[in-house]
């Protein structure tokens, strides 16, 4: 891999598409607004009214409110007090065409369908001086706009943080929370509403403005999704589902099934393979490449796996960080229409998500990630995505390349030995089990580890990826050969290992004294896919058979 190709994602870049000043007067009391971008609004003097989406909201001076994009709003000012209103369009470009084509976009936050109000004084000068300058003269005039206009992106984006953060529909979130665990249940819109606090009438609006959905709507995409999961998981026939779900028959499924997605349950199982599908693992996204299937969308802390040596490199994937809100991350999966989401729970998890606040989105398939062997998560990537055929001729395959490597070692010093492989951290030391490079020296290889290590991997078998010990502690682990990875701190400098190394507990021992230690690189011998995989194996043999 070739991190100076990899190693960056892109957030969108915003740009100003249009400013407008605008007074409502006698002659013109009001204004409507129809973009199909974002729009800013800010009071700069007066009073009004602004109606959108079934809302009023009262303008005064200093107030700022963020438009979604293809909203009805109109302006109606107060005669007693002349409303001067400055509008600025929003956009972004989402970096496919003017950055290259690895290059991975992040969602846009203010571009997310999300509206905002708020006071903020020293936005409504920033605009003004943005309109009286909007054609600028020399270029000091036009960096200052672009300084300007950032500044007051920097002001939404902390207020749609710290929104986020305050959590405002903490009732209605409770009601659609109720659904989302309760779907297979009877529901009924009066329950809902009780749960909220709020009128039977008013709460189908504030539904739909949380969700995008009607309550109905979204029921049905629980129980259709849920439906879907199980189809794919070959578990039970139409009828269990059926009741599973929450319908009184297989019927009433079909029909459900068949409004929704344009299809009967027989036919979505005989479906053409999923096209557009998010994972929440960059390893998973290798997986699926592997078996031909680029992701759309992968939710991770890095992109830094995904691309691999041997592989065609991905070309439109959309890369979301992991440290993106729930609501951005929803949004961006309603945008792109995805079909399914792969996720474990842990990886939700981190993002303040599960099953069931994503299961209105897409069908999820639930894989777990510490559980399980890679092969494992192929095994199970492939039933999702209805590639099962082409993954048993891939490991048939690996697996006689195992066998054939294991054959090649016997000549080597090595199947004599121990083997221990230790992970220098900026802040930890970790001596690897049976994952990531551990798999192809002690499952591929045979390899033999240190004693408790192999206790370790008896007991927990895939699941065991490394101990966390104390410098002190080495002896305890040493085997006849260590092979060593150094992780970087984040400013990519590796300056925190030479304390280990010039320590008295690692120039004590054996393998040190006899040179037999061997410095590997983390981008080559880390990531824990099949194609990853199978390039350790090779470079393992590699190293092995050239040993003395």
């Amino acid at each position: 891999m070739n991190n100076s190709e990899w190693a960056e994602s892109y957030f969108p870049i915003y740009t100003t598409d249009s400013i407008q000043s605008l007074y409502s007067t006698s002659s013109m009391p009001i204004h409507r607004i129809h973009e199909n971008l974002s729009v800013l609004l800010v009071v700069s003097s007066g009073k009004g009214s602004l109606y959108l989406d079934d809302h009023m909201y009262e303008l005064n001076d200093g107030m700022v409110i963020l438009i979604p994009a293809k909203s009805d709003a109109v302006i109606q000012g107060d005669p007693m007090h002349p409303l001067h209103i400055y509008t600025l369009s929003i956009s972004t470009q989402e970096q496919k065409r003017s950055l290259p084509v690895k290059a991975m976009g992040r969602s846009s936050v203010l571009t997310a369908g999300t509206h905002i109000e708020f006071y903020e004084p020293t936005i409504a000068a920033q605009l003004e001086e943005l309109y009286m300058y909007r054609l600028p003269g020399n270029e000091v005039r036009h960096m200052r706009n672009q300084i300007l206009f950032h500044q007051v992106l920097m002001s939404l984006l902390e207020r749609m943080e710290a929104r986020y953060i305050a959590s405002e529909q903490p009732s209605m979130e409770r009601s659609i929370a109720f659904m989302e665990n309760h779907f297979s249940e009877k529901i009924t819109t009066e329950g809902l509403s009780e749960i909220a606090g709020v009128s039977r009438s008013h709460y189908s609006t504030l539904f739909k403005q949380l969700t995008g959905f009607s309550p109905n709507e979204y029921l049905s995409r629980l129980r259709v999704h849920r439906a879907k999961e199980l189809l794919i998981n070959e578990s039970a026939s139409l009828r269990e589902i059926a009741l599973k779900v929450g319908y009184k028959d297989e019927f009433y499924l079909s029909r459900r099934f068949k409004q929704q997605t344009g299809e009967s349950p027989s036919g979505y199982t005989r479906h053409k393979p999923f096209q557009r599908v998010a994972v929440w693992c960059a390893p998973y996204a290798s997986h699926m490449m592997l078996l031909g299937l680029e992701p759309t969308i992968i939710i991770s802390e890095s992109s830094e796996y995904v691309s691999t040596e041997g592989m065609p490199s991905p070309q439109t994937i959309r890369f979301i960080h992991s440290d993106s809100s729930p609501e951005l991350v929803k949004s961006a999966l309603l945008e792109a229409d995805i079909e399914l989401i792969i996720a474990a729970n842990l990886h939700l998890a981190l993002n303040e998500l599960s099953p069931e606040r994503l299961r209105y989105i897409a069908p999820i398939a639930e894989i777990a990630w510490m559980e399980l062997g890679w092969k494992e998560h192929l095994r199970l990537i492939a039933q999702a995505i209805q590639r099962r055929e082409q993954a048993e001729q891939w490991l048939s395959e690996f697996e006689r390349e195992e066998q054939q490597a294991r054959e090649a070692i016997q000549q080597s010093q090595i199947v004599n030995e121990t083997l221990t492989i230790l992970v220098v951290k900026p802040d930890t030391l970790q001596i690897y089990g049976i994952r990531n490079v551990g798999y192809v020296m002690y499952q591929s290889l045979g390899l033999r580890p240190p004693a408790k290590i192999a206790q370790e991997i008896q007991r927990f078998g895939d699941q065991f990826h490394s101990v966390s010990i104390q410098l002190s502690e080495l002896k305890d682990y040493e085997g006849t050969r260590i092979l060593v990875i150094v992780f970087p701190d984040e400013k990519g400098s590796k300056a925190h290992s030479e304390g280990i190394f010039n320590s008295e507990y690692w120039k004590g021992l054996e393998a040190v004294k006899r040179n037999r230690i061997y410095h590997l690189e983390q981008e080559e011998w880390i990531p824990y896919n099949p194609v990853s995989i199978r390039l350790q194996l090779g470079r393992a043999v590699s190293l092995w058979t050239g040993i003395q």
